[in-house]
Formats: C-alpha cells, sequence, structure tokens
C-alpha cells in the first residue's frame, strides 16, 4: 500500500474560506453540524495555496469581549488566522506526517492540519484526533508483525541450539565409538580365549563321564577301560585344570573391566544427550565436568593433558545437559587452539552466591579484536567448513538463561582462559535453551 494513502484516508473535504470572508460569517458557519469536528477552518487564496486557519479559540477570545461581535464581526477573517498553520503534503508518509506535526503542534490543540498535493494546493483538512488513530493502528500492527518475528526468532535460536548440540554430539559419536572399540577389542578377545579354554575343559569331562561310565558297567572289559583312562589322561593333560583356574579368573576380570568401561561411556553419552524438561534438576556442577570430559576423551587425549582441581560444590539448580553442552564446546575449543601437545587447567569453586568454572588451555591465544567479537553469533576463525560460529553464542546464550555469566580473557601466545558463574538461587523453571 502506498505510504500517501494513509495520509489521503485523514482527508476532510472541508470547504475553504475566502480571505475577505468577515469575522461574524466564519464563527457561524463552524456552528454548523458538519463543521463541529473541526478544532478550525483554512482560508485559501485564489490560486488555491492555503494562507492560515482560523480557530474556535481566536473566535472565542473575540466574542467573549464586550461588543466584540459588533465591533470586530465585520472585519475578514485574515486578521485573527494563524498565518503559519501547519501543512502537511498527501505525498508524505504517516510516520514522517506525525513526526512534522507532533514536532511543531502547540498545546493546547486549538488547530487542525491543512493537507496540500505535490503542488502546494488545498485538498482539505486532518484532525489531530484522526492522526493519532491511525498511528496507534499502524503501531498495534506493527506490534503484531514484532510479536509474531519475536516468537519465530525464538523458534529459531531454539531450533539452532538444538542442532548445534546435534552437530556436536555427532562429532563426539565417532569419539565415543573409538572409545569403545578398545574395550569392545579385548572382551571379545577374552571371549574367544574362554570359550577355547572352556571346549578343553567340556573335552576334560566328557572323558571323564565316559570313564565313569566304563567303571560302572560290569560288562566293561580290561581293554575299554584302559582306553577309557588313557583318553581322560589325554584330556586332562590337554585342558591343564591346574592352570585354568587362575587364567579364567584373569580374564573374567578383564572382561568386567572392559564392560564397566563400555557401560561408563554409554551413561555418559546418554547423560549428554538427554533433553531437559522446563523444571531444572539440583545438580552438582563436578559431575556435568566429568560428563563432558569422558565424552571428550578421544579428542583430548592426543593433544592435551587435563588438569581437575574440583572443590566442593554445593548443588544448584541448573539444566545439566545443556551445561554439558558449554562444557564440551569450551573443551573442543581449548584442544583445537593447541598446536602440539598442551594443557588444560579446569578449576571449581564456590562462594556464598555462585558457583564457578575456570577452564584454561595452553593454547595460541586470540587478538583482542577477536576476543571481542568471541561471542557473536556465526563469528568463527576456523577454516570454512570447519564451524558454524554459533558454539559460543549458544553457550553465552545457556549460560545468561541461568543467570549466570561467561568471560573470557585471552593473548596471543599465553592461551585463552574462560571463566564462567552460576548463580546459587532455590530450584526454579528455566527458560529452556534446548
Amino acid at each position: 500500500m502506498p505510504t500517501a494513502s494513509a495520509l489521503t484516508q485523514l482527508l476532510k473535504a472541508v470547504e475553504p474560506l475566502a480571505p475577505d470572508m468577515s469575522i461574524a460569517d466564519v464563527a457561524d458557519r463552524l456552528l454548523t453540524p458538519q463543521h463541529k469536528a473541526f478544532l478550525s477552518l483554512p482560508i485559501v487564496d485564489s490560486a488555491g495555496k492555503p494562507l492560515g486557519l482560523v480557530s474556535r479559540t481566536a473566535l472565542q477570545d473575540i466574542f467573549m469581549q464586550r461588543f466584540g461581535r459588533d465591533l470586530r464581526g465585520r472585519h475578514p477573517v485574515t486578521e485573527i488566522m494563524n498565518a503559519q498553520p501547519l501543512v502537511v503534503s498527501l505525498a508524505t508518509s504517516l510516520e514522517e506526517a506525525a513526526r512534522q506535526i507532533t514536532g511543531q503542534l502547540q498545546y493546547p490543540i486549538t488547530e487542525d492540519f491543512v493537507l496540500v498535493d505535490q503542488a502546494g494546493h488545498y485538498q482539505g483538512l486532518g484532525t489531530v484526533l484522526d492522526l493519532l488513530k491511525a498511528m496507534e493502528s499502524r503501531i498495534a500492527q506493527r506490534n503484531t508483525v514484532l510479536r509474531k518475528a519475536l516468537h519465530d526468532l525464538k523458534e529459531s535460536q531454539a531450533q539452532l541450539i538444538q542442532s548445534e548440540k546435534m552437530a556436536s554430539l555427532g562429532q563426539m559419536v565417532a569419539g565415543v565409538a573409538h572409545e569403545l572399540n578398545t574395550p569392545l577389542g579385548y572382551v571379545k578377545n577374552n571371549v574367544q580365549l574362554m570359550n577355547e579354554l572352556g571346549a578343553a575343559l567340556f573335552e576334560l569331562t566328557d572323558a571323564q563321564a565316559r570313564l565313569a561310565d566304563c567303571m560302572a558297567n560290569p560288562d566293561t572289559t580290561e581293554e575299554q577301560l584302559a582306553d577309557a583312562f588313557a583318553l581322560a589322561a589325554q584330556a586332562r593333560e590337554a585342558a591343564a585344570p591346574e592352570l585354568l583356574s587362575a587364567d579364567m579368573q584373569q580374564l573374567f576380570a578383564d572382561t568386567m573391566y572392559g564392560l564397566e568401561q563400555i557401560a561408563e561411556l554409554v551413561v555418559g553419552l546418554k547423560d549428554f544427550a538427554r533433553l531437559d524438561r522446563a523444571m531444572s534438576e539440583e545438580v552438582d556442577i563436578n559431575d556435568c565436568i566429568r560428563s563432558a570430559l569422558l565424552i571428550a576423551r578421544n579428542n583430548t587425549k592426543d593433544k592435551a593433558e587435563i588438569s581437575l582441581h574440583l572443590g566442593q560444590l554445593p548443588l544448584i539448580a541448573c539444566a545439566p545437559s545443556q551445561i554439558n553442552q558449554v562444557l564440551l564446546n569450551l573443551l573442543n575449543n581449548a584442544v583445537h587452539a593447541i598446536e602440539g601437545f598442551g594443557q588444560v587447567v579446569i578449576k571449581s569453586w564456590a562462594d556464598e552466591d555462585a558457583v564457578f568454572i575456570s577452564l584454561q588451555d595452553s593454547g595460541k591465544g586470540m587478538e583482542a579484536h577477536v576476543v571481542a567479537r568471541i561471542f557473536d553469533p556465526f563469528f568463527t576463525t576456523k577454516p570454512v567448513g570447519q564451524g558454524t560460529g554459533l558454539g559460543l553464542s549458544i553457550c553465552f546464550k545457556i549460560v545468561q538463561d541461568h543467570g549466570g555469566l561467561i568471560r573470557v580473557a585471552s593473548e596471543p601466545g599465553r592461551g585463552t582462559r574462560f571463566l564462567i558463574r552460576l548463580p546459587r538461587p532455590q530450584a526454579a523453571q528455566l527458560q529452556r535453551s534446548a
């Protein structure tokens, strides 16, 4: 819709006054029903250009004086008109017209405003009340659009957070699969070895059972009994039962250790991946740190020595998988920043008001202009295709939704340190971020 149409809807076709019309006649015209909605009437010259406005207030000032109508009623209306009325072109947008009128308007409001075409010819009047109603309607429409945009933005933000979380999880799955392969490998080997040892033991058991049958059967010949004894002796020598017990115990112990490692990885992956509900949990942040370290182990073990200094922490209300996501992202960034083999130091502590997490790496560090933009959405220092630029901005949003703060300090050649502060309120509803 063209912007001029909004002002056209405010246009009131009011017959203009001639410059030589008397004050008394103008007063009589303002008393007619068709003019009762107007505060003033326009005065236009013979060329159709507006000369001014005469207001009800100006007329009242005259007629309230003793003999005012008799003394001045025959005078031309131009004597009491406002020669500098508010004049607005119909080509002006509603917003610009509102700025222009409110900028020049005098209070109390005693006049309307003149509407002209692009050539400056008089077209009609507009009232301030109609303008305010039009602006109110326009603002209401824009508020509706903004509310929808905000709703869509929040939905998109939630989808981005979940997508980034799933992308991080996808990267970790390969690492976890590698971590699972090691214990799975020796569990499989142990089971195969136990199967081989068990086969010899089963043969010994069968040979001994046949020997017992021969000994119990009165019809058994000496030759058959001798053969049964010989087979049992061969089976016993092959099985070596005096050594088998220790070997089997060691194999079972190793197998249980491998299964425990697998179970630990599966539980850690499950804890990391679960979707939190609106109600937060009371958790120990140290557990979140350990969970993130477990999931990131394949990425960190060949890149950095992890040094843990975890203090005694109170339980705090948080969404644990969201905090896991933050810590995992920071861990991955830390090891990516390290050239060769380095160190990552993780500390946790608490005071009366908050729980703190510090994560410092011995990487290459960042310039000040990079640090200033590190939490901006889509900002990344990684090569094209290796980073979305959403990780740290999502970390910032998650920590912010928990009522916390995240800060970064870094210098080139001196590594980077992230500090997270999470408040210690009572368990409360948290805005979901993922």
